[in-house]
């Protein structure tokens, strides 16, 4: 079996940012590979493990049930070399980061410091643990990347252009993967996403601003390449995308039709408004606060290469997640207000 190590014995795997969208679903992955899995998770006096609770039987201890966690950060080296020496993993997916772009121009230091140097941190750490031969490392990557896109689309050779202090971080994290993989004969790769959602997104994201207001109003998966990634016989970056585009507009357009109302819009520019055309009333308004001081070009991602060497290809189309998202945040609405 695939998820099984030559003394027979479940392949472990290691994963940092386990709490996240992404961490949560590739848990449940593993695990149903058979993995023995553990995840790492920052010291925080409130509650950041809702995404995987029910994968183990005491939240106080984080008794494993199918996983175990890990208290450490990507600002202490010290302590991934005491967790890689301690778990001894097969795989680490690195999936941590400060992620929100907008935050990144505010919190630009703190962002290099995770996003760029935290990766050097893990990938530094296998081998001071002397794991070079052993663990297969994935990082995630991101279409922020591109950026300023010189051609569309983007694939594995595009140039980088980035655009904001979290796309620049990211840049620094990939070359730092390329350049342990070209000098120390490292297994570790990239997997440059394009942006993925799920009922999972973080709150602050647009896309979930999106779904949980339609759902307020109406009541009153990227997982599985990284882990085939990991399974090639050498290791290479590859770009994760559908290859097709949508606006924001095109989701707010998706999100209301779930629930019955079609949007249609008026005026232009900041002034312009979505508005619920069988009542009139006003349902989506722009706020320039949310701008970023730099944005990004066109990105539309080419799976090619993942298509012709993983065999891998999306398996939700837009409107199926959209729906996903939307029924999920009703649901989630309609149990806060039976509390």
């Amino acid at each position: 079996m695939a998820s099984q190590t030559s003394e027979s014995r479940p392949k472990i795997a290691l994963i940092t940012g386990i709490t996240g969208q992404d961490g949560s679903y590739l848990a449940e992955l593993l695990i149903n590979k058979g993995y023995e899995v553990h995840g790492i998770i920052r010291q925080s006096s409130s509650i950041t493990t809702g995404r995987i609770s029910y994968l183990y039987e005491d939240p106080k201890t984080h008794t494993a049930k199918a996983i175990k966690l890990h208290y450490g950060d990507l600002t202490n080296s010290n302590c991934f070399v005491k967790i890689i020496s301690s778990v001894q993993p097969d795989e680490i997916y690195n999936l941590a980061a400060q992620s929100h772009v907008q935050v990144s121009f505010d919190l630009s230091e703190y962002t290099a410091d995770v996003d760029a140097i935290g990766t050097l941190r893990v990938i530094d750490a296998i081998r001071t643990c002397n794991f070079s031969n052993k663990i297969r490392f994935y990082q995630a990557a991101t279409s922020e990347l591109y950026g300023k896109a010189n051609e569309i689309p983007q694939k594995e050779i595009t140039p980088f252009y980035p655009r904001s202090p979290y796309g620049v971080a990211k840049m620094y994290a990939f070359w730092i993967v390329v350049n342990y993989r070209e000098a120390y004969n490292m297994y570790c790769c990239n997997g440059i996403a394009f942006n993925h959602e799920s009922p999972r997104r973080g709150e602050t994201f647009v896309t979930r601003k999106i779904t949980r207001a339609v759902a307020k109003i109406y009541l009153g998966l990227q997982e599985e390449a990284m882990w085939m990634m990991l399974q090639c016989d050498k290791p290479e970056d590859f770009v994760l995308a559908t290859g097709k585009t949508h606006t924001v507009r095109n989701f707010v357009e998706a999100a209301f039709v779930i629930v019955g109302i079609k949007i249609g819009w008026k005026g232009s520019g900041v002034d312009e408004v979505g508005v619920d055309e069988e009542s009139g009333v006003v349902r989506v308004r722009i706020n320039p606060k949310f701008y970023r001081p730099a944005e990004v070009n066109f990105l539309q991602g080419d799976n090619t290469k993942a298509r012709e060497k993983l065999g891998w290809k999306p398996k939700v189309t837009f409107q199926e997640l959209v729906a996903e998202m939307v029924i999920s945040d009703i649901e989630l609405m309609k149990k806060n207000l039976e509390v």
